[in-house]
């Protein structure tokens, strides 16, 4: 009741069934499966009548299709290495423009964890 008044043209309705299909998506353990779903959820996404935001996502589907259906056969994301490049830009954000790429490195290596400090001082970037 709450959601149809705040949500008049169930735009949020939308949103929530559609990234309920996509956990489905990654859910799913028969490959085939899942990639019928993908395709099924792909398409409805890219119909006209779908919300601004949903056919944006139907496109990225579209674009990255093959590619998310790979997860279903090595069972991998990219999610650790975008966290890492996620890490190492608010470090460069918050270092406001280190001058220094030795200081820069310890920073990064300092945020993503205990740094080897035996090893700290041998690696020489040029």
């Amino acid at each position: 009741m709450l959601l149809s008044l705040g949500d008049p043209t169930a735009e949020v309705a939308v949103a929530y069934r559609v990234k309920e299909r996509l956990r489905d998506f990654y859910r799913e353990s028969d490959p085939a499966l899942a990639e019928a779903l993908l395709a099924d959820l792909r398409d409805k996404c890219l119909a006209r009548s779908m919300p601004p935001e949903i056919r944006r996502l139907g496109r990225t589907i579209r674009t990255w299709f093959a590619k998310m259906c790979n997860f279903h056969l090595a069972r991998l994301t990219n999610g650790p290495t975008e966290s890492l490049n996620n890490l190492i830009k608010r470090i460069k954000r918050v270092g406001f423009g280190f001058r220094n790429f030795e200081n820069y490195r310890i920073r990064a290596l300092l945020y993503a964890g205990k740094p080897n400090w035996r090893v700290l001082g041998s690696i020489v970037v040029r």
